[in-house]
């Protein structure tokens, strides 16, 4: 919770903010402080993450120099007030009810990390990664498991399309070979019928007395 209480405040809300301040404090020298109030991540004194929880909800702010442009197209986010924003900090802000982000956000409290950390503690960090970082190691697997299956799953739709339409096209051909032959049929009796009106009376005679 924050260094003021928020009795009221939603219960996904308050989820979010305990699973990011762990993702925080995990990092390498990592401090939690209270400025204005609100919890704050510092790393030897310089500030990289913003966490506050309020009964109107919630709040992350960090530093994004590499993401900052991406960041600011998302519909919860805004440039940092107070100046900040021109510094490359951006405010997230979700109501009661909201969907959270986490994993994103997690990114975003790595990344702050990574631009004001100084350097011996970004070295440090290289060569033995904190634990508790943006996703659980078992997280990938089910998300690989699941994007897979998902391929497969357009594959086989693609595939019963393919195949349907080539059905179509194959009964369209025959409908249309069928409708060719029967007009050329009915051309064939037309022709035949115009050339037996054409002959003359007393050829017509001739026939019918050669039939006799």
């Amino acid at each position: 919770m924050t260094a003021l209480p928020a009795p009221n405040a939603d219960p996904k809300l308050k989820a979010a903010e305990d699973r990011l301040r762990e993702v925080m404090l995990a990092l390498p020298e990592a401090t939690e402080d209270f400025p204005w109030g609100h919890r704050s991540g510092k790393v030897k004194g310089k500030m990289f993450a913003i966490l506050v929880l309020e009964d109107s909800g919630l709040t992350v702010t960090t530093k994004l120099p590499d993401s900052n442009q991406a960041a600011l197209m998302l519909p919860f986010t805004a440039p940092t007030g107070y100046g900040m924003g021109k510094s490359g900090w951006v405010t997230a802000t979700f109501k009661s009810g909201d969907a959270v982000p986490v994993e994103l956000l997690s990114q975003w409290i790595h990344e702050s990390f990574r631009a004001v950390a100084p350097q011996k503690v970004l070295k440090a960090m290289a060569a033995a990664p904190a634990k508790g970082a943006v996703v659980k190691a078992s997280a990938p697997a089910p998300k690989k498991a699941a994007a897979k299956k998902a391929v497969a799953k357009a594959g086989a739709v693609k595939k019963a399309a393919v195949a349907k339409a080539g059905a179509v096209k194959k009964a369209a051909v025959a409908k249309a070979g069928a409708v060719k032959k029967a007009a050329k049929k009915a051309v064939a009796k037309a022709a035949a019928k115009k050339t037996a009106s054409g002959k003359s009376p007393t050829a017509r005679r001739g026939a019918a007395a050669s039939k006799r």
